[in-house]
């Protein structure tokens, strides 16, 4: 039989850890009463922030989403002015 491991790493604030710990325990919990889960456990370690904080795959899709929306807008503009100078 094969098997698989699987990772899983969050990175939340110092303060919150140990709630998101006991609530991952929950979860794993109530997952183990469905599936045969073997050994594992949840790690809580500090880690340093790197001072810059970067964008996330949302923020990227909202700045390119108002992007879009500008380019459309522009074109549109552009376009009801050429055919105010053709009229």
């Amino acid at each position: 039989m094969a098997y698989k491991k699987i990772n899983v790493e969050l990175i939340v604030f110092a303060d919150e850890a140990e709630a998101v710990v006991a609530e991952l325990n929950a979860a794993l919990d109530q997952l183990e009463e469905r599936h045969t889960i073997f050994g594992g456990g949840i790690e809580a370690l500090p880690v340093k922030h790197s001072g810059t904080r970067r964008k996330s795959a949302l923020m990227h899709t909202m700045a390119a989403g108002e992007t879009a929306a500008g380019a459309v807008k522009m074109a549109g503009e552009k376009v009801a002015g050429a055919l105010r100078e053709i009229i």
